[in-house]
């Protein structure tokens, strides 16, 4: 079963308030996304920190429901 895109996007929310979330179905087969993630909470941190901060969010279903994720990651301007 995969994940619907409104799904992530509430995951992301959940953990990150702040944060402005597109989520784009890449295959348009439901388990290859593209995630675009603007927080403050990303401030200060490299990369990977901002990376794992949105794979923790999504937890367990990252490489289960949720096949494949392109993740960008940004504070605001």
């Amino acid at each position: 079963m995969a994940m619907a895109a409104p799904d992530i996007e509430a995951l992301i929310k959940a953990a990150l308030p702040d944060a402005e979330v597109t989520i784009t179905d890449l295959a348009g087969d439901g388990d290859h996304f593209a995630a675009h993630v603007v927080s403050a909470a990303f401030a200060g941190k490299p990369r990977i920190a901002q990376h794992k901060l949105v794979y923790a969010a999504l937890g367990e279903r990252m490489g289960g429901v949720l096949h494949a994720l392109q993740l960008t990651t940004a504070t605001p301007n």
